[in-house]
């Protein structure tokens, strides 16, 4: 079985955001934008997914137009994100009530699909910032600590 395979990443989300639940949606693209995600030319700095209507949108995902291409498509575009009624009704109605953003985390291909990992998050406090960086240096320095024991 084949196993996905990974576009793009936003690791800013997860330094600037709280992220508590994840969802997959499919993302409909045209032809030559499949072909671009492909070779990996895709990039989700910056990208943010709001609703038009009853359809959620994502925004600001730079797909880099096909070099073999003649057609000229603009490579920000906004892009509908495809998820079963419920998800949508849930992800409107925590968006609306409790103040939470859809972030887009990933793209990758599962079993020939164009997939985005997108997460219900809050933004982070320049404090909480802070805190995560200071656990994570400790965390660094305690696992180098317990290889320089091993060795």
């Amino acid at each position: 079985m084949k196993k996905e395979m990974i576009v793009a990443t936003n690791r800013q989300a997860f330094r600037d955001f709280h992220v508590d639940q994840t969802f997959e949606a499919g993302l409909q693209l045209q032809g030559n934008e499949v072909k671009s995600l492909r070779g990996g030319q895709a990039n989700l700095k910056g990208s943010f997914a709001k609703f038009e209507g009853e359809a959620l949108f994502i925004y600001n995902f730079h797909i880099n137009p096909y070099k073999f291409s003649r057609e000229e498509e603009d490579p920000l575009r906004p892009r509908k994100l495809l998820l079963h009624k419920k998800e949508l009704n849930l992800l409107f109605i925590k968006m609306t009530q409790q103040g939470f953003s859809i972030v887009p985390l990933k793209v990758y291909f599962k079993r020939g699909l164009a997939k985005v990992e997108i997460g219900l998050a809050k933004g982070k406090k320049l404090y909480d910032k802070r805190r995560d960086l200071k656990e994570k240096q400790v965390n660094k320095e305690i696992q180098r600590d317990l290889r320089a024991k091993n060795r």
